[in-house]
């Protein structure tokens, strides 16, 4: 425990998460550094890509199960919800920590583009893709339809960006000797990883094979999402679901499961951590 301070709750706003950041001269690098990793290895490589659909590869990755998920246009709002939660990481450090856990939180900052950047390894050699409803009753999915092509399915940033920011949070909190102090903080934000988890698969953005892409690409990134934490988090995902049957949890979960361990089987053959998902996009 921290002698003197309260145990707080991570209520913090995203707009003051992302004042902390800005405000902070010694974060506003990193913070540039990760927004211009996004533009370069999401927006730009996308948009030429949509814009050139000739020249790339582009496969698609549904698979069966996806149809034992409803669409449920109202999960839009946690769905987009995976950047912030991934900024509100930063704002509870900086408010419970301040300068004591600056160089931490920038190096947290700074990994955010290392992820689109580690992603987009894949994204270069091959694009990939899900079907997704033409629905456009919300607000939300007129933004998501113009300014995403969606052609960057395997591995799932969303997924990526959510893991990537409890497994961080908790890595930081254990090593200023806070882990125990502020255990229900990462609960909450790892529930918060596996709610956006599902609500991908529940508008359709996603397939199942994208979540193993994504605990994949996550093990292979750093050391702070081995093996048996990627599978106790896939067997969470779901787990509460009132409207998918238990026999269709359960085979999603598996599958899940079993897809990643091929994944992870397959990338200790190979110094090319990518190869595994780009053999599973048929890449030549």
């Amino acid at each position: 425990m921290i002698k003197g301070r309260k145990i707080p709750r991570p209520k913090d706003t995203t707009l003051k998460a992302l004042i902390s950041i800005i405000s902070c001269r010694f974060l506003r690098p990193a913070a540039l550094q990760s927004t211009i990793s996004i533009f370069r290895n999401f927006f730009l490589l996308q948009y030429r890509a949509a814009a050139l659909p000739r020249r790339y590869r582009v496969t698609g990755v549904d698979h069966p199960l996806d149809l034992k998920i409803p669409f449920k246009p109202q999960k839009v709002k946690i769905y987009a919800d995976f950047l912030w939660v991934f900024a509100r990481a930063q704002g509870f450090l900086i408010k419970n920590f301040k300068k004591q856990a600056l160089i931490q939180i920038k190096n947290f900052i700074e990994s955010l583009g290392a992820v689109y950047s580690k992603a987009a390894e894949v994204y270069k050699k091959n694009f990939s893709t899900t079907k997704r409803p033409k629905y456009l009753a919300r607000f939300e999915f007129i933004v998501i339809h113009t300014f995403d092509p969606h052609l960057m399915c395997i591995p799932s940033l969303h997924v990526m960006v959510v893991i990537l920011a409890y497994t961080r949070l908790q890595k930081i909190l254990r090593d200023l000797g806070a882990e125990t102090a502020f255990s229900s903080v990462i609960k909450t934000f790892r529930q918060r990883a596996l709610e956006i988890t599902e609500a991908v698969l529940y508008i359709k953005q996603h397939s199942i094979n994208c979540i193993s892409a994504a605990m994949y690409a996550m093990t292979c990134f750093d050391d702070l999402f081995p093996q048996d934490k990627a599978e106790t988090f896939a067997q969470d995902i779901f787990i509460k679901a009132n409207d998918i049957s238990h026999e269709d949890g359960e085979a999603i979960r598996n599958h899940i499961i079993d897809l990643y361990r091929r994944f992870l089987s397959e990338g200790r053959k190979t110094s090319s951590w990518e190869k595994p998902l780009l053999d599973f996009l048929g890449h030549d």
